[in-house]
């Protein structure tokens, strides 16, 4: 069988693309499914994608990945499937997607695991946004095989244009990625409260500044607060560290975080999440504190496996009591493993995954 998987940014970059289906590749290729891969973004303009000026550049990498859609429709006719994450083109009306349904007449699994289907306007992607076609979500749905869904919102909505949405969740590879092992702590005793995330999610940490600095100044040189991401963001606190995100030191980095939040705005594009950041902690043992919001509900019992918060009281309770209790840190951490390992491992969702292609 021979699948050609079609997605926006190179491979090894992107949270989304690794942990929805780069990491089932191996697995695919030992069941006997050969997987062409190709991003529409190449590796030099990603890397100026989210900068400011580089227009040339960017308008130049934008052309590319054009040309490079048009190149893989010469291997269509080999393909049983194409797997197509998000979109063919970052901006525009589904035209590939449209190629490969009408005029190949291939099967499309069409995968997503955020409410695309609603502008989600950023200070980056503003202008992107007017010409981004969010309504070509409904056509792809209704031209595909199977819709792939990060969780039941997007099951909810992918049942209005399509009979085969398939719950997909977002998984984490407890076997040789996210594994709890205690790395040398680089900020001595201190009780450190993280989050880790990319540019387009750091808008969700301005609800959670007030609580932090009420911890600062309750535990002065004995708190800090620590963001992994691929853009440093400009915050009010005392004690802030940040780690530039890299793959090859990310689980090094994120074991650096006694206590790992995930908070979120109640809106509709919320509820499109899911849920990797708290699966992230929970997979390395790390008790995750989030908003109750779309799947975080399922994910945690809260004061079981983790807390989920609505109130900024209820955020400074969770974590000042966290901070607190070690033992209590450390029984969250483990319970919080075992409901990844069971429900969002690649481990456990392999077969749901692999049938996809069936």
């Amino acid at each position: 069988m021979n699948v050609i998987f079609l997605f926006p940014y190179p491979l090894g970059e992107s949270p989304s693309q690794r942990f929805r289906f780069e990491q089932y590749f191996k697995l695919l290729e030992d069941s006997g499914i050969h997987c062409y891969k190709q991003s529409f973004w190449n590796e030099r303009t990603w890397k100026i994608l989210y900068k400011k000026g580089y227009e040339v550049g960017k308008v130049i990498g934008f052309l590319t990945g054009i040309l490079k859609r048009f190149q893989i429709l010469f291997k269509l006719s080999k393909a049983d499937y194409v797997f197509i994450h998000r979109e063919c083109m970052p901006v525009g009306p589904p035209i590939f997607e449209w190629i490969i349904y009408k005029i190949f007449r291939k099967k499309i699994i069409y995968d997503f695991d955020d409410a695309i289907w609603l502008p989600n306007t950023s200070h980056e992607n503003r202008v992107a946004s007017f010409i981004k076609w969010h309504s070509k979500t409904e056509a792809i749905c209704r031209w595909s095989y199977k819709v792939s869904c990060g969780n039941n919102y997007l099951v909810d909505f992918a049942k209005q244009f399509n009979p085969q949405p398939v719950l997909n969740p977002t998984t984490i590879d407890t076997e040789q990625h996210h594994n709890p092992i205690r790395y040398p702590k680089l900020f001595n005793e201190k009780i450190t409260v993280g989050w880790t995330g990319s540019h387009s999610t750091l808008k969700y940490l301005g609800s959670i500044i007030p609580v932090l600095k009420q911890l600062e100044k309750k535990y002065n040189e004995n708190f800090q607060f620590l963001v992994i991401a691929n853009k440093k963001p400009d915050l009010d606190l005392n004690d802030f560290v940040f780690i530039p995100w890299k793959e090859n030191s990310e689980i090094e980095d994120l074991s650096q975080i006694d206590i790992g939040i995930m908070p979120l705005t109640d809106d509709i594009w919320a509820k499109g999440k899911c849920g990797f950041k708290a699966l992230q902690y929970m997979a390395l043992e790390i008790p995750a504190v989030a908003s109750p919001v779309g799947v975080n509900t399922q994910i945690i019992d809260s004061g079981v496996n983790g807390f989920l918060c609505t109130s900024q009281q209820d955020w400074f309770d969770a974590i000042d009591k966290l901070i607190q209790n070690k033992a209590l840190r450390e029984s969250i951490g483990i319970q919080g493993r075992k409901k990844v390992i069971e429900h969002y491992s690649v481990l456990s969702n392999s077969s749901n995954f692999v049938s996809l292609f069936s």
